[in-house]
């Protein structure tokens, strides 16, 4: 038995929640987010006219947009649960840490980085902090873990899992 699809805009109250996660790191740059609704909500980052232009087809969509998260009910709470990619969305000005060539590289194999890894860092509130190299690429999304020196910020997911992900 395959599982019926719902593509559809996001509504007024799941663009809150992107919005209020986007909020802990920075400012949204994009505004016009899909949901395709089956198990899970996941959340799509779409191109407002060829939006427009989808809306008016019978058929579905076979590619959406950039997946950027999906939202999940936790302790019957709806949360958005963002992706690496949806920090190209967000203008960042907060909760984020740049690491050392060296700590980068371990950060994408999946490891946690020391503190001495970190070459500059700006944490306000949230335990999640985007992870750059000093080049300004998004490496993952990390937790802080401001009481060890050993493992500083702890990789929550990273660039690299996709290659590493069993088949």
């Amino acid at each position: 038995m395959t599982e019926s699809l719902r593509y559809r805009r996001a509504s007024s109250w799941e663009y809150d929640l992107i919005l209020r996660e986007a909020e802990k790191y920075g400012e949204l740059k994009h505004h016009t987010f899909a949901v395709v609704e089956g198990k899970f909500r996941d959340v799509y980052a779409v191109n407002e006219r060829v939006w427009a232009e989808m809306e008016g087809l019978k058929m579905k969509p076979y590619s959406y947009g950039t997946f950027v998260g999906t939202i999940k009910v936790d302790n019957l709470v709806e949360k958005f649960y963002p992706n690496v990619e949806f920090f190209y969305f967000v203008d960042v000005e907060k909760n984020y840490a740049v690491l050392s060539p060296k700590a980068g590289f371990l950060f994408t194999t999946g490891k946690d980085v020391p503190r001495s890894g970190v070459r500059s860092y700006n944490w306000q509130g949230t335990k999640k902090l985007v992870i750059y190299d000093e080049n300004g690429i998004i490496l993952g999304i990390g937790r802080i873990n401001p009481g060890s020196k050993r493992k500083f910020i702890l990789n929550v997911t990273d660039v690299g899992e996709f290659l590493r992900r069993r088949r």
